[in-house]
Protein backbone atom coordinates (compact mmCIF):
# COMPACT_ATOMS: atom_id res chain seq x y z
CA UNK A 1 0.00 0.00 0.00
CA UNK A 2 1.14 3.66 -0.91
CA UNK A 3 -1.07 6.39 -0.89
CA UNK A 4 -4.17 4.13 0.06
CA UNK A 5 -5.70 5.29 -3.53
CA UNK A 6 -9.39 3.26 -4.27
CA UNK A 7 -11.36 3.99 -7.29
CA UNK A 8 -14.99 3.38 -6.39
CA UNK A 9 -17.63 2.41 -9.10
CA UNK A 10 -21.58 3.06 -8.66
CA UNK A 11 -24.05 1.84 -10.94
CA UNK A 12 -26.91 1.01 -8.58
CA UNK A 13 -29.65 2.72 -10.03
CA UNK A 14 -29.56 5.54 -12.95
CA UNK A 15 -26.39 7.24 -12.49
CA UNK A 16 -23.51 5.89 -13.60
CA UNK A 17 -19.79 7.19 -11.11
CA UNK A 18 -16.60 6.44 -10.51
CA UNK A 19 -14.41 8.42 -7.74
CA UNK A 20 -10.59 8.01 -6.19
CA UNK A 21 -10.71 8.51 -2.89
CA UNK A 22 -7.52 8.68 -0.80
CA UNK A 23 -7.68 6.88 2.45
CA UNK A 24 -11.34 7.59 2.97
CA UNK A 25 -10.66 11.07 3.95
CA UNK A 26 -9.60 12.90 0.89
CA UNK A 27 -11.39 13.05 -2.70
CA UNK A 28 -9.17 13.66 -5.64
CA UNK A 29 -11.88 12.78 -7.99
CA UNK A 30 -15.71 12.28 -8.50
CA UNK A 31 -17.48 11.91 -11.97
CA UNK A 32 -21.14 11.25 -12.19
CA UNK A 33 -23.26 10.62 -15.67
CA UNK A 34 -26.70 11.35 -15.00
CA UNK A 35 -29.66 9.28 -16.86
CA UNK A 36 -31.91 11.97 -15.88
CA UNK A 37 -32.40 13.21 -19.52
CA UNK A 38 -33.50 9.46 -20.66
CA UNK A 39 -35.74 8.60 -17.70
CA UNK A 40 -37.62 12.08 -17.45
CA UNK A 41 -40.35 11.37 -20.37
CA UNK A 42 -41.36 8.00 -18.68
CA UNK A 43 -41.07 9.70 -14.82
CA UNK A 44 -39.64 7.42 -13.03
CA UNK A 45 -36.41 4.80 -13.79
CA UNK A 46 -36.78 2.11 -16.90
CA UNK A 47 -34.24 -0.66 -15.70
CA UNK A 48 -33.08 -1.81 -18.99
CA UNK A 49 -32.90 1.50 -20.23
CA UNK A 50 -30.75 2.49 -17.14
CA UNK A 51 -28.60 -0.77 -17.65
CA UNK A 52 -28.16 -0.04 -21.14
CA UNK A 53 -26.91 4.05 -20.53
CA UNK A 54 -24.31 2.26 -17.84
CA UNK A 55 -22.87 0.36 -20.61
CA UNK A 56 -22.55 3.23 -22.55
CA UNK A 57 -21.09 5.53 -19.88
CA UNK A 58 -19.07 2.74 -17.53
CA UNK A 59 -15.64 3.37 -19.43
CA UNK A 60 -15.44 7.12 -20.11
CA UNK A 61 -16.82 7.62 -16.85
CA UNK A 62 -13.87 5.80 -15.26
CA UNK A 63 -11.09 7.18 -17.25
CA UNK A 64 -12.32 10.82 -16.89
CA UNK A 65 -12.42 10.07 -12.58
CA UNK A 66 -9.07 8.95 -13.34
CA UNK A 67 -7.97 11.89 -15.37
CA UNK A 68 -9.23 14.06 -13.32
CA UNK A 69 -7.22 12.48 -9.98
CA UNK A 70 -4.43 12.69 -12.04
CA UNK A 71 -3.64 8.82 -11.67
CA UNK A 72 -3.43 6.01 -13.56
CA UNK A 73 -4.90 2.25 -13.15
CA UNK A 74 -1.43 1.32 -12.06
CA UNK A 75 -1.74 3.64 -9.01
CA UNK A 76 -4.30 2.39 -7.66
CA UNK A 77 -4.15 -0.10 -4.55
CA UNK A 78 -7.60 -1.28 -4.76
CA UNK A 79 -11.13 -1.33 -6.45
CA UNK A 80 -14.26 -0.96 -4.94
CA UNK A 81 -17.83 -1.55 -6.41
CA UNK A 82 -21.37 -1.30 -5.16
CA UNK A 83 -22.64 -4.99 -4.92
CA UNK A 84 -26.40 -4.06 -3.67
CA UNK A 85 -29.08 -2.88 -3.47
CA UNK A 86 -30.47 -1.80 -6.55
CA UNK A 87 -31.65 -2.73 -10.11
CA UNK A 88 -29.94 -6.19 -10.95
CA UNK A 89 -28.89 -5.23 -14.67
CA UNK A 90 -27.62 -1.61 -13.22
CA UNK A 91 -25.36 -3.22 -10.64
CA UNK A 92 -24.09 -5.91 -12.82
CA UNK A 93 -22.51 -3.23 -15.29
CA UNK A 94 -20.69 -2.06 -12.79
CA UNK A 95 -19.55 -5.00 -10.91
CA UNK A 96 -18.37 -6.68 -14.16
CA UNK A 97 -16.54 -3.70 -15.22
CA UNK A 98 -14.62 -3.27 -11.44
CA UNK A 99 -13.92 -7.16 -11.65
CA UNK A 100 -11.95 -6.55 -14.92
CA UNK A 101 -9.96 -3.61 -13.82
CA UNK A 102 -9.14 -5.59 -11.12
CA UNK A 103 -8.09 -8.56 -12.49
CA UNK A 104 -6.50 -6.48 -15.17
CA UNK A 105 -4.34 -4.89 -12.87
CA UNK A 106 -3.71 -7.57 -9.91
CA UNK A 107 -5.48 -5.17 -7.36
CA UNK A 108 -8.52 -6.42 -4.64
CA UNK A 109 -11.90 -5.65 -5.23
CA UNK A 110 -14.00 -4.67 -2.47
CA UNK A 111 -17.89 -5.22 -2.66
CA UNK A 112 -19.55 -2.05 -0.87
CA UNK A 113 -23.56 -2.18 0.34
CA UNK A 114 -25.15 0.62 -1.14
CA UNK A 115 -26.61 1.84 2.02
CA UNK A 116 -23.25 2.01 3.68
CA UNK A 117 -21.78 3.91 1.25
CA UNK A 118 -24.61 6.69 1.69
CA UNK A 119 -23.40 6.87 6.01
CA UNK A 120 -19.85 7.32 4.51
CA UNK A 121 -21.06 10.15 2.54
CA UNK A 122 -21.63 11.59 5.91
CA UNK A 123 -18.36 10.91 7.52
CA UNK A 124 -16.31 11.15 4.40
CA UNK A 125 -17.90 14.75 4.56
CA UNK A 126 -16.74 15.31 7.95
CA UNK A 127 -13.48 13.96 7.15
CA UNK A 128 -12.37 16.14 4.47
CA UNK A 129 -13.69 19.27 6.61
CA UNK A 130 -11.53 17.83 9.33
CA UNK A 131 -13.92 17.50 11.51
CA UNK A 132 -12.56 14.17 13.06
CA UNK A 133 -9.08 13.31 10.78
CA UNK A 134 -5.98 12.78 12.72
CA UNK A 135 -2.47 13.38 11.91
CA UNK A 136 -1.53 11.26 8.64
CA UNK A 137 -4.76 11.43 6.84
CA UNK A 138 -6.72 8.59 9.27
CA UNK A 139 -9.87 9.69 10.26
CA UNK A 140 -10.84 9.00 13.69
CA UNK A 141 -13.85 7.20 13.45
CA UNK A 142 -14.46 6.33 17.42
CA UNK A 143 -18.18 7.62 17.95
CA UNK A 144 -21.42 5.92 17.57
CA UNK A 145 -24.22 7.48 15.20
CA UNK A 146 -27.86 7.11 14.78
CA UNK A 147 -28.00 7.18 10.53
CA UNK A 148 -31.26 7.75 8.77
CA UNK A 149 -30.62 6.78 5.10
CA UNK A 150 -33.16 8.38 3.28
CA UNK A 151 -33.75 8.68 -0.70
CA UNK A 152 -35.70 7.45 -3.80
CA UNK A 153 -35.36 3.77 -2.84
CA UNK A 154 -34.64 3.73 0.60
CA UNK A 155 -35.52 4.84 4.19
CA UNK A 156 -33.89 3.61 6.79
CA UNK A 157 -32.82 3.83 10.35
CA UNK A 158 -29.31 2.58 11.67
CA UNK A 159 -27.33 2.77 14.49
CA UNK A 160 -23.83 2.71 12.93
CA UNK A 161 -21.18 1.61 15.54
CA UNK A 162 -17.34 1.57 14.65
CA UNK A 163 -15.84 -1.75 15.62
CA UNK A 164 -12.17 -3.08 15.25
CA UNK A 165 -11.45 -0.32 12.97
CA UNK A 166 -14.61 -1.08 10.51
CA UNK A 167 -18.36 -0.13 10.92
CA UNK A 168 -21.07 -2.41 12.63
CA UNK A 169 -24.69 -1.25 11.80
CA UNK A 170 -27.53 -2.26 13.41
CA UNK A 171 -31.77 -2.03 11.92
CA UNK A 172 -33.60 0.60 13.93
CA UNK A 173 -36.50 0.98 11.95
CA UNK A 174 -37.04 1.64 8.13
CA UNK A 175 -39.88 1.63 5.79
CA UNK A 176 -42.94 -0.79 5.34
CA UNK A 177 -43.62 0.46 1.48
CA UNK A 178 -42.55 3.41 -0.07
CA UNK A 179 -39.15 5.24 1.16
CA UNK A 180 -40.18 8.93 1.12
CA UNK A 181 -38.06 9.69 -2.07
CA UNK A 182 -40.23 7.07 -3.83
CA UNK A 183 -43.81 8.74 -2.35
CA UNK A 184 -41.89 12.75 -3.67
CA UNK A 185 -41.94 11.17 -6.99
CA UNK A 186 -45.32 10.01 -7.04
CA UNK A 187 -46.65 13.12 -6.04
CA UNK A 188 -44.95 14.98 -8.33
CA UNK A 189 -45.74 12.97 -11.11
CA UNK A 190 -49.84 13.32 -10.30
CA UNK A 191 -49.54 16.77 -10.16
CA UNK A 192 -48.09 17.34 -13.49
CA UNK A 193 -44.64 18.33 -11.88
CA UNK A 194 -40.63 17.08 -13.25
CA UNK A 195 -38.68 14.19 -12.60
CA UNK A 196 -37.23 13.84 -10.18
CA UNK A 197 -39.76 14.80 -8.00
CA UNK A 198 -37.93 15.86 -4.86
CA UNK A 199 -36.31 19.25 -6.43
CA UNK A 200 -39.45 20.25 -7.75
CA UNK A 201 -41.24 19.69 -4.34
CA UNK A 202 -38.93 21.14 -2.21
CA UNK A 203 -38.74 24.54 -4.57
CA UNK A 204 -42.54 24.64 -4.94
CA UNK A 205 -43.41 24.08 -0.86
CA UNK A 206 -41.48 27.50 -0.15
CA UNK A 207 -44.41 29.48 -1.48
CA UNK A 208 -47.36 27.51 -0.23
CA UNK A 209 -48.61 26.98 3.49
CA UNK A 210 -47.95 23.79 5.34
CA UNK A 211 -50.86 23.67 7.48
CA UNK A 212 -53.62 24.36 4.63
CA UNK A 213 -54.06 20.52 4.15
CA UNK A 214 -53.64 18.26 7.55
CA UNK A 215 -51.87 14.98 6.49
CA UNK A 216 -51.34 12.95 9.28
CA UNK A 217 -49.30 9.63 9.98
CA UNK A 218 -51.06 6.95 11.97
CA UNK A 219 -49.54 4.34 14.20
CA UNK A 220 -47.85 1.31 12.37
CA UNK A 221 -48.82 -1.49 14.00
CA UNK A 222 -47.25 -5.06 13.45
CA UNK A 223 -50.14 -7.98 12.11
CA UNK A 224 -50.30 -11.13 14.03
CA UNK A 225 -50.91 -12.92 10.86
CA UNK A 226 -48.17 -11.64 8.98
CA UNK A 227 -45.60 -13.49 11.74
CA UNK A 228 -43.39 -10.74 12.00
CA UNK A 229 -42.26 -10.00 8.23
CA UNK A 230 -43.15 -6.80 6.38
CA UNK A 231 -46.14 -6.74 4.19
CA UNK A 232 -45.67 -8.04 0.37
CA UNK A 233 -44.75 -4.71 -0.59
CA UNK A 234 -41.52 -3.44 -2.93
CA UNK A 235 -39.88 -1.47 -0.04
CA UNK A 236 -41.01 -3.67 2.22
CA UNK A 237 -38.51 -7.32 1.48
CA UNK A 238 -35.09 -6.28 3.01
CA UNK A 239 -35.78 -7.73 6.59
CA UNK A 240 -38.22 -8.89 8.81
CA UNK A 241 -39.50 -6.42 11.22
CA UNK A 242 -40.65 -8.70 14.31
CA UNK A 243 -37.71 -7.14 16.46
CA UNK A 244 -37.87 -3.82 15.08
CA UNK A 245 -39.40 -0.92 17.53
CA UNK A 246 -42.82 -0.27 15.19
CA UNK A 247 -42.38 3.63 16.55
CA UNK A 248 -39.22 3.66 14.11
CA UNK A 249 -41.14 2.35 11.19
CA UNK A 250 -42.23 4.39 8.44
CA UNK A 251 -44.96 4.35 5.81
CA UNK A 252 -45.44 6.62 3.24
CA UNK A 253 -47.83 5.06 0.90
CA UNK A 254 -51.06 6.55 2.67
CA UNK A 255 -49.84 9.89 2.40
CA UNK A 256 -49.27 9.67 -1.16
CA UNK A 257 -52.82 7.97 -1.12
CA UNK A 258 -53.99 10.78 0.52
CA UNK A 259 -52.67 13.15 -1.91
CA UNK A 260 -54.34 11.21 -5.15
CA UNK A 261 -57.40 11.28 -3.25
CA UNK A 262 -57.34 15.48 -2.26
CA UNK A 263 -56.66 15.81 -6.18
CA UNK A 264 -59.60 14.20 -7.28
CA UNK A 265 -62.03 15.65 -4.11
CA UNK A 266 -60.56 19.08 -5.34
CA UNK A 267 -61.05 18.34 -9.79
CA UNK A 268 -57.19 18.57 -9.95
CA UNK A 269 -56.21 16.10 -11.88
CA UNK A 270 -56.45 17.79 -15.70
CA UNK A 271 -54.56 20.95 -14.21
CA UNK A 272 -51.88 18.71 -13.05
CA UNK A 273 -52.03 16.52 -16.91
CA UNK A 274 -51.82 19.77 -18.31
CA UNK A 275 -49.03 21.30 -16.58
CA UNK A 276 -47.07 18.34 -17.95
CA UNK A 277 -45.75 19.91 -21.43
CA UNK A 278 -44.77 23.07 -19.22
CA UNK A 279 -42.80 21.35 -17.05
CA UNK A 280 -40.89 19.50 -19.84
CA UNK A 281 -40.24 22.79 -21.78
CA UNK A 282 -39.32 24.51 -18.17
CA UNK A 283 -36.79 21.59 -17.42
CA UNK A 284 -36.12 23.15 -13.75
CA UNK A 285 -37.77 24.67 -11.25
CA UNK A 286 -39.14 28.06 -10.65
CA UNK A 287 -37.12 30.14 -7.58
CA UNK A 288 -39.51 33.01 -7.49
CA UNK A 289 -43.33 33.16 -6.50
CA UNK A 290 -44.48 34.72 -9.51
CA UNK A 291 -43.12 32.07 -11.89
CA UNK A 292 -44.55 29.22 -9.46
CA UNK A 293 -47.78 30.78 -9.56
CA UNK A 294 -47.71 30.35 -13.22
CA UNK A 295 -47.12 26.91 -13.40
CA UNK A 296 -49.36 25.91 -10.32
CA UNK A 297 -52.40 28.02 -8.75
CA UNK A 298 -52.47 28.53 -5.12
CA UNK A 299 -54.06 25.69 -4.09
CA UNK A 300 -51.69 23.39 -5.67
CA UNK A 301 -48.81 25.09 -4.02
CA UNK A 302 -50.41 24.68 -0.36
CA UNK A 303 -50.81 21.29 -1.09
CA UNK A 304 -47.20 20.62 -2.13
CA UNK A 305 -45.94 22.05 0.80
CA UNK A 306 -48.48 20.47 3.16
CA UNK A 307 -47.24 16.98 1.85
CA UNK A 308 -43.40 18.01 2.38
CA UNK A 309 -44.72 19.66 6.08
CA UNK A 310 -45.84 16.21 6.76
CA UNK A 311 -43.06 13.99 5.38
CA UNK A 312 -40.25 15.73 6.92
CA UNK A 313 -42.16 16.23 10.18
CA UNK A 314 -42.97 12.04 10.26
CA UNK A 315 -38.80 11.53 9.25
CA UNK A 316 -38.02 14.03 12.07
CA UNK A 317 -39.98 12.60 14.92
CA UNK A 318 -39.05 8.82 14.46
CA UNK A 319 -34.92 9.86 13.64
CA UNK A 320 -34.64 12.06 16.63
CA UNK A 321 -37.23 9.39 18.65
CA UNK A 322 -34.94 6.83 17.72
CA UNK A 323 -31.72 8.80 18.93
CA UNK A 324 -32.86 9.31 21.74
CA UNK A 325 -33.76 5.60 22.83
CA UNK A 326 -30.35 4.56 21.46
CA UNK A 327 -28.85 7.19 23.40
CA UNK A 328 -27.02 8.12 20.23
CA UNK A 329 -25.19 12.04 20.82
CA UNK A 330 -25.27 12.54 16.90
CA UNK A 331 -27.38 11.88 14.23
CA UNK A 332 -25.95 11.21 10.64
CA UNK A 333 -28.47 12.28 7.40
CA UNK A 334 -28.04 10.97 4.27
CA UNK A 335 -29.43 9.85 0.48
CA UNK A 336 -31.05 11.82 -2.27
CA UNK A 337 -33.39 13.42 0.34
CA UNK A 338 -31.19 14.69 2.35
CA UNK A 339 -30.84 17.42 -0.06
CA UNK A 340 -34.03 18.97 0.80
CA UNK A 341 -33.92 22.08 1.95
CA UNK A 342 -36.80 21.96 4.54
CA UNK A 343 -35.65 18.98 6.17
CA UNK A 344 -31.90 20.47 6.73
CA UNK A 345 -33.53 23.16 8.35
CA UNK A 346 -35.72 21.57 10.29
CA UNK A 347 -33.54 18.78 10.84
CA UNK A 348 -30.73 21.40 12.51
CA UNK A 349 -33.11 23.29 14.76
CA UNK A 350 -34.47 20.13 16.33
CA UNK A 351 -30.98 19.01 16.80
CA UNK A 352 -29.99 22.43 18.15
CA UNK A 353 -32.94 22.17 20.72
CA UNK A 354 -32.26 18.50 21.75
CA UNK A 355 -28.54 19.62 21.88
CA UNK A 356 -27.71 16.62 19.32
CA UNK A 357 -25.17 16.99 16.84
CA UNK A 358 -25.93 16.61 13.51
CA UNK A 359 -24.31 15.72 9.70
CA UNK A 360 -25.15 16.13 6.32
CA UNK A 361 -22.89 15.29 3.34
CA UNK A 362 -22.87 18.16 0.43
CA UNK A 363 -25.65 17.84 -1.84
CA UNK A 364 -23.31 16.50 -4.68
CA UNK A 365 -22.26 13.79 -1.92
CA UNK A 366 -26.42 13.14 -1.08
CA UNK A 367 -27.23 11.77 -4.34
CA UNK A 368 -25.84 8.69 -5.78
CA UNK A 369 -21.48 8.83 -6.48
CA UNK A 370 -19.28 6.79 -6.35
CA UNK A 371 -16.77 8.94 -3.36
CA UNK A 372 -18.73 7.56 -0.95
CA UNK A 373 -17.88 3.60 -2.46
CA UNK A 374 -14.75 4.31 -2.06
CA UNK A 375 -14.74 6.09 1.35
CA UNK A 376 -17.04 2.79 2.93
CA UNK A 377 -14.23 0.58 1.26
CA UNK A 378 -11.56 2.11 2.97
CA UNK A 379 -12.38 0.18 6.41
CA UNK A 380 -12.56 -3.00 4.84
CA UNK A 381 -9.48 -2.43 2.87
CA UNK A 382 -7.34 -2.50 5.16
CA UNK A 383 -8.70 -5.03 7.42
CA UNK A 384 -8.29 -7.16 4.27
CA UNK A 385 -12.42 -7.93 3.38
CA UNK A 386 -11.82 -8.05 -0.15
CA UNK A 387 -14.71 -9.70 -2.55
CA UNK A 388 -13.93 -13.27 -4.47
CA UNK A 389 -13.60 -13.23 -8.23
CA UNK A 390 -17.68 -14.80 -7.93
CA UNK A 391 -18.42 -11.45 -6.41
CA UNK A 392 -22.41 -11.06 -8.60
CA UNK A 393 -24.93 -8.04 -7.94
CA UNK A 394 -27.30 -8.63 -5.42
CA UNK A 395 -30.29 -6.67 -5.86
CA UNK A 396 -31.55 -6.91 -2.26
CA UNK A 397 -28.78 -7.17 -0.25
CA UNK A 398 -29.20 -6.31 3.30
CA UNK A 399 -27.22 -3.57 5.82
CA UNK A 400 -27.36 -4.45 8.91
CA UNK A 401 -28.29 -7.36 11.95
Amino acid sequence: MDRGLILGIESSCDETAAAVVERGSRTLSSVVASQIATHLRYGGVVPELASREHLRAIVPVVRAALAEAGVRLGDLDAIAVTSGPGLAGALLVGITYAKALAFAQDLPLIAVNHLEGHIHAVLLQERESNLSELPGGAADDSEAALALVVSGGHTHLYLAQPSGGTWQYSLIGRTLDDAAGEAYDKVAKLLGLGYPGGPWIDALARFGDPHAVPFTFAQIKTKAHLGGNAPRTKGAKTAPIANLDPRFLFSFSGIKTAVLRYVELHGMKQAAAARVPQMLAIGKPPKAKEEALKLCPQGTLDLIASFQHAVVGDLSRKAFGAAEAMNADRILVTGGVAANGELRERFTAEATRRRIRIAFPTLALSTDNAAMIAAAAWPRFVAGEFASTELTAEPGLVLGR
